[in-house]
């Protein structure tokens, strides 16, 4: 099977998976056991790693909590804000394109009290900025906008955002889940006081991720969601999953090495299958070409003369998205593209690619053939 969900999840790199080897039987000591060898190495190998994940975003390593991924690492965002904020407001700006990681986890503070407001987006998949202007109160107390969405690619303007956001005295969040090793990420110069990045989505492991938390110009402050052991400066708590943070480490590192090395070819391969599909008549790119991510391609296509979908015809050769792989299970059509304008049918009838370091010109080639002769 050809592999083009790559925005779903990676391959662990070879060099990631030669880093984390030893440390699930040599060195497989607990970082918090202070008193001998083996857990002194791990603490030292969690401490490499958060050097390694604050190069690659431009942080201070006392900025830096590990997370078992980043859908812990939005809720602590949320959640945490919250917490540490409501005696000052208890308003919440996100979007309606969000991943469900934040959508669900503001529906939850909605029944705790939090009053959110979700701005729409254009067709093009990005928010308005005078909407976000407008939809600032004297509570607002934090602005939670995704960098580069999961299933169109589509790019927001973080650091208007984040200057708009601090203009009015709020804290800035920012999911960097999917731009994280595909373009960079400087959080002092984007402006965000808090992110997340997820150690799979950039050829690393699964289950290892971590949460930016910015402590000067503003200091942003949060609440644990978990307590017993204080682990993490006390921002959360539990047995590090030392094994999964080194492979977290060493993907930084590679990336932030190699960000420019892969994207021209990935790039060539998106638009070569974009251009050869543009000759189906009313099929559709979703949201901005010109604001996206460049291995990210979603397109709505035509019912064939038969009746079946794209989709149905080439989902045992191709592995494809027909949404976000974290609600593939539910049987809907996709939020993000109902929110871009896109009707429920047409929705239904849009695939998501998304390629990687490994996508190759010719298995492209031989999608597109296969896709184009459907109409025939």
């Amino acid at each position: 099977m050809v592999y083009l969900d790559y925005n779903s999840t990676t391959p662990v790199d070879e060099r990631v998976l030669a880093e984390m080897l030893p440390f699930f039987t040599e060195h497989f000591g607990n970082a918090s056991s202070n008193t001998h060898a083996l857990g002194w190495y791990a603490q030292g190998a969690v401490e490499k790693a958060r050097q390694q994940v604050a190069d690659f975003i431009g942080a201070e390593t006392s900025e830096i909590v590990f997370t078992s991924g980043a859908t812990e690492a939005v809720n602590m965002a949320l959640k945490g804000v919250f917490e540490a904020y409501k005696t000052k407001g208890n308003h919440i700006i996100t979007c309606k394109t969000e991943h469900k990681a934040v959508l669900d986890t503001c529906a939850y503070l909605e029944e705790k009290g939090t009053l959110v407001t979700y701005l729409n987006v254009d067709r093009e998949g990005r928010i308005d900025l005078d909407e976000l202007r407008s939809s600032f109160t004297d509570q607002t107390i934090l602005v939670a906008i995704m960098a580069a969405n999961n299933e169109t690619g589509v790019l927001q303007d973080l650091e208007k955002i984040a200057q708009i956001t601090h203009e009015h005295e709020a804290l800035f969040f920012s999911d960097t889940t999917q731009m994280a090793g595909k373009l960079p990420i400087d959080v002092n110069e984007m402006g965000l006081d808090l992110c997340c990045i997820s150690a799979h989505k950039l050829y690393g492991p699964k289950g290892a991720g971590a949460l930016y938390i910015r402590r000067k110009n503003p200091r942003a402050n949060l609440i644990p969601l978990f307590h017993g052991g204080g682990h993490e400066n006390h921002k959360r708590s539990g047995t590090l999953n030392v094994t999964g943070i080194v492979g977290l480490g060493k993907a930084c590192e590679i990336a932030k090495k190699e960000f420019w090395d892969d994207n021209m070819n990935i790039s060539k391969i998106r638009g070569y299958l974009e251009h050869q599909l543009l000759e189906i008549s009313d099929l559709r790119i979703n949201g901005s070409t010109r604001y996206r991510l460049y291995n990210t391609s979603n397109l709505y296509f035509p019912k064939l003369k038969n009746g079946n979908t794209v989709f149905s015809q080439i989902k045992n050769e191709y592995a494809v998205s027909l949404g976000s792989a974290c609600t593939s299970a539910v049987a809907e059509p996709s939020h993000v593209l109902i929110s871009m304008g896109i009707n429920k049918e047409e929705a239904e009838n849009c695939i998501r690619f998304s390629f990687g370091k490994k996508s190759q010109k010719t298995e492209v080639e031989k999608l597109a053939e296969l896709i184009l002769s459907l109409y025939k």
